[in-house]
């Protein structure tokens, strides 16, 4: 475990003196600000485990600062000092997040006592993060992983049917992990030697559709200059995932229907017949029983890829699994990215929970990906997280609804991640300043250099 952090602002240089040797005793890396400015400053960049803040400075006062650093604190333990306390200034302190407030002359005992609470306190947070990704490890299924009753109900379907099904349609909202669905299926077959084919029915232009799926001949159509297979003969004795089918034209839906039922394809533009041996795995967002009684999707066509379906579960409806997901997606980023960063800190964590997650998992690895581009610390904060996890107001029912703005004084704490354009125009505009570029991005300038290496701008 790394040492735990804490940033000491006093405009005394013998209060900063006493509380770092004291902070170094109890095993803490420190930072020191003598005045609120730096310690914004500071604030902005790095996270820290325990803030010590003296209430009268020259400048910001202690109570400013914790006003203005309300975006950053997170689960940041904060301690307001004061010589000349009041009970006003004590209940400003706790409304602003204070956890404590000490009296001067200090009572070392005591601040001694407190910095072993903070100590003690990450030590169990580190350990219950090292319990959630050895757990998210044991309970990862062919790429997935769930805990929750709805999964691990999933999870025993797909190894009662890989070994036997041979049409299967997969359900679920966007993002929700169907292919995974499919290849869960694939490699618990008999199949899982034979190719895996996939073609998303979403990006095909539909004049291509047939020639994709089943082949064509030399000169069926324009530009068919040479024989080509389609997927169907490629994939034979293995699987063909044939993802968002709801898409598919309804001339190519009659062609797939008798490929299913006779087993055979029949080439663009040919004559004769191929036999094909491949199992058919097709996922929807659709209701498809809807498409069907809106005339958009034929009702045998369906009947016959529904033999079996699968209800992939959104994730607001399995909030249990949050916590084993950001630790797998964590784990695997900060290893891409080279990152010390071990776990979520516990209010980011309630962040992640309570989000209503309309992108499913595919918005939660989005949004882990970012924050462990942007962290700095060995903790992801909610600072990194935004505006991902907070973009919208989250529901006790689930019901996905905009988030109510926030007052007009309020600084907005985190801005999106700057695409390349934005980079550029920012170092124009610096005359080639990056600390200048990152301030005007709003961003901290290890962030920008690693924009600057991810976009190739070095």
């Amino acid at each position: 475990m790394d040492n735990p952090t804490v940033l000491l602002v006093d405009d005394e240089a013998p209060i900063r003196k006493l509380l770092s040797e004291i902070a170094t005793r109890e095993g803490f890396a420190i930072h020191t600000c003598p005045e609120g400015d730096a310690a914004l400053e500071t604030l902005a960049e790095h996270h820290f485990d325990l803030m010590m803040v003296d209430l009268r400075m020259p400048g910001l006062d202690g109570l400013e600062v914790l006003r203005r650093a309300r975006p950053f604190i997170g689960s940041t333990h904060v301690v307001l000092m004061t010589g000349y306390g009041s009970i006003d200034s004590a209940v400003d302190a706790i409304k602003l997040g204070a956890a404590e407030y000490l009296q001067k002359p200090l009572n070392l005992s005591r601040v001694r006592e407190l910095m072993r609470e903070v100590r003690a306190s990450v030590e169990r947070r580190e350990a219950v993060v090292a319990s959630e990704g050895a757990l998210a490890e044991r309970l990862e299924f062919c790429g997935m992983i769930g805990r929750s009753a709805q999964m691990q109900e999933l999870f025993t379907t797909i190894r009662r049917l890989a070994p036997f099904v041979r049409t299967t349609l997969i359900s679920g909202e966007t993002g929700v992990g169907k292919e995974l669905v499919a290849r869960a299926l694939h490699t618990l077959g008999p199949r899982r030697e034979k190719r895996f084919a996939t073609v998303n029915c979403s990006a095909v232009v539909e004049t291509l559709f047939e020639s994709e799926l089943f082949g064509h001949v030399r000169g069926a159509f324009t530009g068919a200059t040479d024989h080509k297979i389609g997927l169907f003969e490629s994939a034979d004795g293995g699987t063909i995932f044939l993802d968002e089918v709801g898409e598919l034209p309804l001339a190519v839906q009659s062609k797939l229907l008798r490929v299913l039922e006779t087993g055979e394809v029949q080439r663009v533009g040919s004559v004769d017949s191929r036999k094909c041996d491949v199992r058919v795995v097709a996922a929807t967002n659709r209701n498809l029983e809807v498409e069907v009684a809106e005339g958009r999707f034929r009702s045998d066509l369906y009947f016959r890829l529904n033999i079996v379906e699968l209800v992939v579960p959104p994730l607001r409806t399995r909030r249990e699994d949050i916590p084993y997901l950001a630790a797998a997606f964590l784990r695997h980023f900060a290893r891409e990215f080279k990152k010390p960063i071990a776990g979520i800190t516990p209010s980011a964590e309630r962040l992640l929970i309570e989000a209503p997650w309309p992108g499913n998992i595919r918005e939660l690895r989005n949004t882990i990906e970012r924050a462990c581009l942007l962290g700095e610390g060995r903790l992801l904060t909610e600072r990194e997280l935004q505006p991902g996890a907070s973009r919208f107001g989250a529901a006790p029912d689930g019901v996905v609804r905009p988030p109510v703005p926030p007052p007009a004084s309020t600084p907005s704490p985190v801005v999106p991640l700057p695409d390349r354009e934005a980079v550029v125009a920012a170092l124009g505009q610096a005359g080639g300043n990056r600390a200048a570029a990152a301030r005007a991005l709003g961003i901290s300038r290890r962030a920008f250099y690693r924009l600057l290496e991810k976009y190739a701008l070095q």
